[in-house]
């Protein structure tokens, strides 16, 4: 009489009994090991006894039999189908936290996440091959699901990169009539050239993104750029098809513009803070010597041309440590420098001390508006009100350069017929204006449209903190990357799924500084200080103003990787403990003898 052939369960269920079941299991279906959480080739059984002896086991063995007598980690048979989650969650958290993965490659870091996680840390390859388009499609599919069927507003600008590339980014965010909307990093693309043909098609490009199956043309009320011709040229080109879209200019772009005219109506001042500025650059001697002199005063400031109001800051700094500064420069030997001449030459100009008494006591106030404009998540109406407190207080303005300097900002304003519309719309919402006919809106913009603007933005900051992380990315030693892996990096990064709002530093965040009311050094949310269950805590409840929940706060990236080693080590501690896996049987007590034998 013939063998009857075994049925593939109950070989599979041979190989558990043979092999121990504290290793592996099955589902009827296919052979799990248990240590290494992979399937295992069941077509034969030398296939099984290779896998017990490679590396990978043996390391897992070994990582078990050293917490032998600790809480144990609940092992699930995970899905065939699906990645692992530990290595999608360590590819997310390493690309949100902006840490290169080829820091897997460290052993002491490797050491580190096996020995707390319990897991066997995956290479580099694995999770650059496998588990970054997977993050990068999440992601999205996450922004789809929370602006599908919103109004939004759009924010786009153009860069160069460190390699020459015309870089365009693409910024939305949704506008709710109760509370601040979210606000996402959608695309990041490469132009040929920088015009307004190139910037109609990215946003398109962009929007498909949302929806493949087309553009929801009238979900997009506001368009906020900088005043750039080619952006102002491409949004009246977008508004044939976006008929309901209002085209602003970035109010913190048009202060800055001021700012300009202020420098280029006092050159003397520039000269002073230009050469200053090069006496203490990368001269560790003169900086030295300054700390010496005025321990408590702060070096010169470097302003930066680009930088919205440092240079205003700095000539507010030089008129408040005036006769310091000037002591220390005229006491350097002018033969050592070029910069140190031209700043004695400037520090002997009669009209300079009282140039900087004028900028500062008329123009202190508009670097400050600047910052404010730059916040997230406030009204409409406060934004405004900083605009018209800065028009106030130039109105007060006397004399030839004041007269200049009014007209600069009158013809800003003027200009950007996307404000005047904005300010109409807040007066609405505010009760100001009874009549809406007046407005001068687009033609298929319906008074329900106008709920949407209470939270609207009036700059476009947000794609500029963009390019600051695309430079923090595209440092020297990582040139190599290509535009779709920059692009899929960069929207991982900025759109943590946990969170809602585009990423800012932790030292801008309000949670733990203005808005608390506890000392940080006692606070639970930003040490470990504090024995108080952070369930009854108050710092984090009652005496805290501010919402930091991860569905409100988006202050999150430097934090993603912090989170997922907690959420890791406290899975391990927190599972019920089964001594029965830590005292190996059978099998697993034969491979641990040999391994000692081999060594």
């Amino acid at each position: 009489m013939p063998k009857e052939k075994k049925t593939v369960a109950s070989r599979l269920q041979g190989f558990v009994s043979e092999f121990g079941s504290d290793i592996f299991s099955t589902d009827n279906k296919v052979l799990i090991c248990k240590v290494c959480e992979t399937k295992v080739s069941s077509e034969k059984r030398f296939s099984i006894s290779q896998h017990i002896a490679s590396d990978k086991h043996v390391r897992g063995v070994q990582r078990f039999k050293r917490k032998e007598g600790n809480k144990n980690i609940q092992l699930l048979v995970p899905s065939i189908s699906k990645k692992s989650e530990y290595n999608l969650d360590l590819c997310k958290a390493m690309l949100a936290a902006n840490i290169p993965l080829n820091k897997l490659s460290n052993p002491q870091f490797r050491s580190f996440l096996e020995n707390y996680t319990m897991k066997d840390t995956p290479v580099e390859s694995t999770l650059r091959l496998g588990y970054v388009d997977k993050c990068y499609i999440d992601t999205v599919n996450e922004i789809k699901e929370k602006v599908n069927g919103k109004k939004i507003w759009i924010s786009m600008d153009e860069t160069t990169d460190v390699e020459g590339r015309y870089i365009v980014s693409t910024i939305i965010g949704t506008l709710l009539h109760d509370s601040p909307g979210e606000i996402f990093l959608l695309n990041i693309d490469q132009l040929e050239k920088a015009n307004h043909s190139t910037i109609c098609k990215a946003l398109d490009k962009s929007l498909l993104l949302l929806r493949p199956d087309g553009i929801q043309y009238d979900n997009v009320l506001l368009f906020v750029t900088d005043a750039a011709p080619y952006m102002t040229k491409a949004a009246r080109t977008l508004q044939s098809f976006y008929t309901k879209m209002i085209h602003l200019t970035c109010m913190a772009h048009g202060l800055h513009r001021v700012a300009e005219e202020i420098r280029s109506q006092f050159g003397n001042v520039d000269d002073l803070v230009a050469n200053v500025k090069q006496v203490f650059r990368k001269c560790p001697y003169r900086i030295q010597y300054f700390r010496n002199e005025a321990p408590d005063l702060p070096l010169p400031p470097s302003p930066v041309i680009t930088r919205w109001g440092t240079w205003l800051t700095a000539a507010s700094y030089y008129c408040t440590h005036f006769e310091t500064i000037k002591r220390i420069v005229e006491s350097f030997d002018e033969s050592d420098a070029v910069a140190i001449k031209k700043s004695k030459n400037v520090f002997k100009l009669q009209q300079l001390q009282a140039n900087l008494i004028y900028i500062k006591s008329n123009f202190d106030c508009l670097p400050i508006a600047i910052t404010r404009l730059q916040e997230q998540s406030f009204l409409l109406s406060e934004g405004l009100k900083i605009v018209e407190e800065i028009q106030d207080t130039f109105t007060k303005l006397e004399g030839h350069h004041g007269i200049e300097i009014k007209k600069k900002l009158k013809y800003v304003l003027d200009k950007n017929i996307g404000y005047n519309i904005i300010r109409k719309i807040s007066k609405v919402l505010s009760g100001e204006e009874d009549n809406i006919a007046n407005l001068d809106l687009p033609d298929d913009m319906t008074a329900n449209d106008l709920l949407y603007f209470k939270y609207a933005p009036l700059t476009s900051a947000d794609v500029e903190r963009s390019f600051s992380m695309l430079k923090n990315l595209l440092v020297d030693n990582r040139r190599s990357f290509k535009l779709e892996n920059i692009k899929k990096m960069l929207i991982i990064q900025c759109n943590f799924i946990k969170c809602s709002q585009l990423n800012l530093c932790p030292d801008e965040c309000q949670t733990v500084s203005d808005k608390c009311q506890i000392d940080p050094d006692e606070c639970q949310t930003v040490s470990d200080k504090c024995q108080i269950d952070p369930d009854e805590c108050q710092t984090v409840s009652d005496k805290c103003q501010t919402e930091i929940s991860n569905e409100k706060c988006g202050r999150y990236n430097k934090y993603s990787f912090h989170d997922f080693l907690i959420q890791s080590v406290t899975y391990i501690e927190t599972q019920p403990s089964n001594k029965e896996y830590f005292e190996p049987k059978g099998t697993l007590d034969k491979q641990i003898k040999m391994d000692n034998k081999k060594k």
